[in-house]
């Protein structure tokens, strides 16, 4: 069972209009791009924002949202999440308008990340990744002293032509954090089925929750309906996890590296869930 795919530089890819995409990127020379959880909140608070072809300042947002809820509750005190917003509220009161982007999965690592996109509008896709890096570069090195770039130059991207890649994408994107807590799992198996599960439980800087149907105020980031509906129910997405939960080292090679890490590793052995597709 293996999975064969393209050269998945952004460099020579076009985005398509109606076409879905694997796009990803760390930090420089492998560096932490998030350090705590407040950069994580910040980049998810800016996936929302900066998916838009309106313009914000954070600062200006911040304000007008902590004006429209003050008017709303008086002066009653609540659990806020960042710098005085919660996200709850951000969705509530801002507009964004038409969006540059159709996000279906997302998941922030110490070092990368990984989004499932939709090409919607022409140059869509390019202008949300420069939006939502610019704007978080700009306050991670604010707010630790440096300058210069935090990610890598070159994003990197592939487009997924097939139906089942697509499906396995799903599984990808939100089982990276296992390697957290077990960092050979995709060479050895997992050896704590339930422990992998309740971290991904826990793990709140990924769609994975928004899948499992905890009606967080997050999944306003995607855009579900852009995408086929391989799940239709949260028991959809949590039987296809499961499943790769309960693969074992001993039912086949394993391969299946990070893009983002590996650079030119082109052959990947899918546990169960894809058999014999190939991208050209």
């Amino acid at each position: 069972m293996f999975l064969r795919y393209t050269d998945p530089m952004s460099r020579n890819l076009k985005f398509s209009v109606g076409e879905y995409y694997h796009v990803y990127n760390r930090g420089v020379e492998k560096r932490a791009t998030f350090l705590g959880n407040h950069d994580y909140q910040r980049f998810i608070f800016l996936l929302f924002l900066s998916n838009s072809k309106k313009h914000f300042k954070v600062r200006d947002i911040h304000d007008h949202v902590k004006r429209a809820k003050a008017e709303e509750l008086g002066e009653q005190k609540h659990r806020l999440s960042l710098g005085g917003v919660l996200f709850a509220d951000l969705v509530e009161v801002v507009d964004r308008g038409e969006q540059l982007a159709a996000i279906g999965a997302y998941c922030l690592m110490p070092n990368h990340f990984h989004f499932l996109l939709k090409e919607i509008r022409d140059g869509g896709i390019s202008d949300f990744l420069q939006k939502v890096t610019t704007a978080y570069t700009m306050y991670f090195n604010k707010k630790n002293e440096r300058v210069g770039s935090l990610f890598q130059n070159t994003f990197k991207a592939e487009h997924v032509g097939d139906d089942t890649y697509l499906q396995y994408l799903y599984s990808y994107i939100h089982l990276n954090p296992v390697k957290l807590i077990q960092s050979d799992w995709k060479e050895t198996g997992i050896r704590d089925r339930e422990g992998a599960k309740r971290y991904l439980d826990a793990y709140s800087f990924s769609s994975y929750a928004d899948y499992c149907g905890k009606g967080r105020a997050e999944k306003a980031i995607l855009n579900t309906e852009e995408f086929p509906d391989h799940f239709s129910a949260s028991s959809d997405f949590n039987y296809m996890v499961d499943d790769w939960l309960d693969y074992h080292a001993d039912e086949g090679p394993d391969t299946f590296g990070d893009r983002e890490e590996d650079g030119d590793k082109r052959v990947l052995s899918i546990p169960q869930l894809v058999q014999g597709v190939s991208l050209n």
